[in-house]
Order: C-alpha cells, then sequence, then structure tokens
C-alpha cells in the first residue's frame, strides 16, 4: 500500500514539475517558447485575399508596432502564438496568416527584441482568445506604445474593413526560426 502511494505521489509531483518547467519558458500561456526568435523579412507584393482551407479558419495577424522614438528606421520583430505555440512572426506594417481548426484559441503576440536599458519593459506581451469557426476569417492587429521610458504592446481583433485596407498598405511577412 505504501509502495502504491509513493508510486502515485512521484507521478502527481513530476506532472506538475513538468507543468512548471514548460510554463517557466513561456511569456505566457498562449506563447511559444521565450527561447525561440525569428528572423523576418517582408515583401511588398500584393497577397491576393482567399478562402479559408476547407473545414478550417483563417487568421490575419497584422503590425501596427510603433517604431523606436531612439532608433527611427529600426523594427520591432513581434511573434504569434496560438494556444502555446509560435506560428510566425512579423515586422512594424505587415502581416501573415495561418489556419487553425475550428474550436477555441488563445493568441498572443511579444515582442521579441530586447529594449535596452532604463525601457520600462512591463508589458511586451498581449494575448486574447477568440471561437474560430470553419470558413470564416479573423484578423488581429497588434500596436502599442513605445519610448526609452515605456513599452505597451495590445493585441485587438481587427474588424474586417480595416484589415483589407492594411493589407494593401503593408508587406507580407515571411520568417523562419533563428537556429
Amino acid at each position: 500500500m505504501k509502495t502504491t502511494l509513493l508510486i502515485v505521489l512521484f507521478f502527481m509531483t513530476s506532472s506538475v514539475l513538468a507543468r512548471a518547467q514548460t510554463q517557466e519558458t513561456r511569456i505566457a500561456p498562449s506563447c511559444g517558447p521565450n527561447e525561440i526568435k525569428f528572423e523576418v523579412k517582408t515583401a511588398k507584393n500584393p497577397h491576393p485575399a482567399g478562402q479559408p482551407e476547407a473545414g478550417k479558419a483563417r487568421v490575419y495577424f497584422f503590425d501596427d508596432s510603433p517604431s523606436t522614438g531612439w532608433f527611427p528606421n529600426s523594427k520591432l520583430t513581434t511573434r504569434a502564438g496560438v494556444d502555446g505555440v509560435w506560428v510566425g512572426a512579423t515586422q512594424r506594417n505587415s502581416y501573415f496568416f495561418f489556419s487553425v481548426d475550428p474550436g477555441e484559441h488563445h493568441v498572443c503576440a511579444s515582442w521579441q527584441t530586447w529594449l535596452g536599458p532604463g525601457v520600462n519593459a512591463t508589458r511586451k506581451t498581449a494575448a486574447a482568445h477568440f471561437t474560430a469557426e470553419a470558413g470564416r476569417t479573423y484578423y488581429f492587429k497588434v500596436g502599442g506604445q513605445l519610448t526609452q521610458s515605456a513599452v505597451g504592446i495590445n493585441l485587438d481583433p481587427l474588424d474586417s474593413d480595416e484589415a483589407q485596407l492594411l493589407a494593401r498598405k503593408y508587406s507580407l511577412s515571411t520568417f523562419q526560426q533563428k537556429k
């Protein structure tokens, strides 16, 4: 009986520790592991609007992040996560899209760039959730405030008409994980 109790306690403790270790590397539960970084390129080629894959929903992620005030030509890299996995990355004035299965999803946006000493990086990650339906398209926009003394990122649902305007104006992001 004592042996059985010890085995059960061991597996319960291992499960809790494994979950804690996984969550420690994540900025938020909907984000991917913090160690994963992306390289981003953008292309001004217009992207034709299309329908979601059969049985899936399409999600567009627009990056309206501010330029850094002290480096006006620099662009922050923003990672996008869904349900604990990074699905891509953008830079200011760009976007990308991906597919999801129907159901409830949790999304996040996180600036991966280190912002430097003296910057109050109290909010460089934002999160939201939505329920996807097959055949539908969803839009999110990341934006925020970035100055030498404050950082604030937000992630908001975006109206489809506004999304069409941004898609014409913004570049399409392509990305790959840094090695």
